[in-house]
């Protein structure tokens, strides 16, 4: 591992980074939201195994939906779809869930249409919700690293999407750059209180900056 991405393992993504401390501290904001979560039956859009199972609260159920494909040795309380949160099938909008959660997907689903229909899933399939995702001010962009990355060109951003060491994935080539730049597009705050007219709109502060944005109807 090269010393950039040491670096980088050391910011956002080891047990002891500051990534680690603010998830940690989102977990707990989630748990006093919602003080009955562990009799709660959650959807997770975009959500993994992974995090829950390491999450300080397990509630009574946890379907994850992601579009990657789910592990096979789930435990009991928890199981995983193969699906996308906008275009959900009827079996999963009919639920019953008390609470939507989803961290860090609205960035990733790709313009307003698509936004617009995510909000719309979120609000068919429970009353309850929090929904996270990276505020686009910031100024440094959350997943390059790279400062004032999601105001650059689609160009520009190829070029650092691809050349740029504090990548979390070098991508092949510039095709796969291209990608990846334009699969991530961040949203302000009016933005997320125009998806989401009725729930609260919170901020998560770094070095007293907002650093992403939380959804949230409890």
């Amino acid at each position: 591992m090269s010393r950039l991405h040491t670096f980088r393992n050391s910011f956002v993504d080891a047990p002891d980074s500051f990534g680690a401390r603010y998830r940690a501290r989102r977990w707990a904001w989630l748990n006093a939201a919602f003080p009955d979560l562990r009799q709660m039956s959650v959807v997770d859009l975009g959500g993994t195994a992974g995090a829950w199972l390491q999450a300080p609260v397990r509630p009574a159920r946890v379907h994850l939906l992601n579009l990657e494909t789910p592990p096979a040795d789930l435990p009991g309380w928890m199981d995983s779809d193969l699906a996308d949160a906008c275009e959900l099938p009827d079996s999963v909008l009919r639920g019953p869930y008390d609470l939507v959660v989803s961290n860090s997907v609205l960035e990733h689903v790709g313009g307003h249409e698509r936004r617009q229909r995510f909000a719309d899933a979120v609000h068919r399939l429970a009353d309850l919700h929090w929904v996270q995702t990276p505020y686009r001010y910031f100024p440094v962009e959350p997943h390059w690293l790279f400062p004032g990355f999601q105001f650059l060109p689609v160009a520009g951003r190829t070029v650092v999407a691809r050349h740029w060491p504090l990548v979390h994935t070098p991508p092949a080539d510039r095709a796969a750059a291209l990608r990846a730049a334009l699969g991530v597009e961040l949203v302000s705050r009016t933005e997320l209180a125009y998806y989401f007219p009725e729930s609260e709109i919170r901020s998560e502060r770094m070095a007293g900056l907002v650093k992403s944005l939380i959804a949230v109807k409890a």
